[in-house]
């Protein structure tokens, strides 16, 4: 990790679940999450809508039959946080699914609250 690339912080089982994918699935997911360590967007990334301003972004990866997802956060200039990580499981519409959207949902409260703690535990070193 060069000095400027930002920390990635897993929020929930989102390391856990993502772990769970199929390997070429991971590699790829991989591939975007370290450009936007880099600050960078990885072409296949697209941003959210509904999260009242902010910007949730969401790789989407198809695999056999299924659509693999993942969200994250990059908002912050410190650091990464990776939301959520799930195999869709309907294959009816587009739509995020009501159960991922609240887990997303708490999941985005508690990366907030990760990044303020990170910024006051900053402010005391200086």
């Amino acid at each position: 990790m060069s000095t400027k690339d930002k920390e990635i912080v897993w929020v929930g089982s989102s390391l856990d679940d993502l772990s769970e994918f199929p390997i070429r699935v991971k590699r790829e997911m991989g591939f975007a999450l370290r450009a936007a360590q880099q600050g960078e967007r990885h072409e296949g990334v697209e941003a959210m809508q509904g999260f009242r301003g902010t910007t949730v972004l969401e790789i989407k990866d198809d695999h056999d039959t299924d659509t693999y997802r993942v969200m994250y956060l990059a908002e912050f200039a410190e650091a990464v946080y990776v939301l959520h990580a799930f195999k869709k499981k309907s294959t009816a519409g587009i739509n995020l699914p009501k159960r991922e959207a609240r887990t997303l949902e708490a999941r985005l409260k508690k990366a907030r609250e990760l990044h303020d703690i990170h910024l006051a535990e900053q402010k005391g070193k200086k």
